[in-house]
């Protein structure tokens, strides 16, 4: 427990487009306090120049040093968040791990087991679950409104080409990036599973149709499976779209009605018929994040730092936890393996 009058010391490792962006909402929170950015490359080159404070080239170079930090960030290449989040955790610091928390249930489960033996915390980053639509979603299932779920349907139609599979970038790479619902949908995973639940009975159909030259893994799927707790689900993703992202959608059908949320990153209610249910106004939600030519989920990482500093000061609980972030890494997994 960190004092009331105590800022949130936090180091940011990895400072490309995701990682500036959880130190710049570290340093607008009152709260909170960036001592650090982390990054193997040379400073210069990351355009990290509104951010002065000390810079490392290694994780392991931080540790070393006299500068203390309460929180590590991880905003790196999917395959070193295990091996990184393991080490902060063994120097007795909380950890905040972007998604996926892994790219192996397994390595997951070694990071919750090593947090649970020295007492820190690990929040996965899920920020697309502070959406109004995601929010009024949740609510809808929980209270029992919709009744009893009889089908889901997720659709995630996304343009990822030569623009962002860069070759001199980790994206595309099976190691370091794990695959198209690792980086690209996961997210999504997240909201469903958050949602509904646990799935079962799982098969899968993938295949590769303009990305062979850019990716080691597949762009497209359909994805059938039956969720534990009552009901029927499909995914069906792609990053084949040309030029621009399509859509990331869910449709539920359910007893009393049906409702969809849609728009490029599930960020609209797009159709809400309900039994004895009038649809409230939500909030207006945050636009896209602009990485370039490409655009990410919503712009929630504020809430994300809120979440952390609210934690560690005792007056709330962590809201996307490390169970619920191996639970995604479980269900990719179980995805990929039904294709076998």
């Amino acid at each position: 427990m960190v004092a009331k009058d105590e800022k949130i010391k936090f180091a940011v490792i990895g400072c490309g487009h995701i990682g500036k962006r959880h130190a710049e909402m570290i340093q607008r929170n009152e709260e909170s306090e960036l001592v650090a950015i982390i990054d193997v490359k040379p400073k210069e080159k990351l355009g990290a120049d509104q951010f002065s404070v000390p810079f490392f080239n290694s994780l392991e170079d931080f540790l070393q040093s006299d500068i203390n930090a309460d929180v590590i960030n991880i905003a790196t290449p999917n395959g070193f968040h295990a091996e990184q989040a393991l080490a902060a955790l063994s120097a007795r610091k909380h950890v905040v791990i972007e998604k996926p928390v892994a790219l192996k249930k397994l390595d997951a489960e070694k990071v919750i087991f090593k947090a649970l033996h020295v007492h820190k915390h690990v929040f996965a980053v899920m920020q697309n679950r502070y959406s109004p639509p995601a929010v009024w979603i949740k609510d809808m299932v929980d209270s029992g409104t919709l009744g009893k779920i009889y089908m889901v349907q997720l659709n995630c139609y996304w343009n990822r080409d030569e623009r962002y599979y860069k070759p001199d970038s980790w994206h595309g790479k099976k190691d370091l990036d794990g695959g198209t619902l690792f980086t690209q949908f996961s997210h999504f995973i997240d909201i469903m599973y958050w949602l509904f639940g646990d799935i079962e009975n799982v098969k899968a159909r993938l295949a590769t149709h303009n990305h062979s030259h850019l990716t080691e893994f597949e762009d497209s799927g359909f994805v059938s499976f039956d969720f534990v707790n009552g009901g029927m689900g499909s995914l069906n993703y792609s990053t084949s779209v040309w030029n621009q992202n399509l859509e990331s959608s869910m449709t539920i059908i359910a007893e009393n009605g049906s409702v969809k949320i849609g728009g490029q990153y599930m960020n609209e209610v797009e159709y809400c018929h309900v039994k004895d249910y009038t649809m409230p106004e939500l909030a207006p939600t945050n636009p896209g994040n602009d990485y370039g030519a490409y655009k990410g989920s919503a712009q929630n990482h504020h809430y994300v730092i809120e979440n952390v500093v609210d934690v560690l000061k005792g007056r709330s609980a962590i809201t996307t936890n490390a169970l619920e972030g191996l639970k995604v890494v479980d269900i990719i997994e179980q995805i990929y393996a039904s294709t076998l």
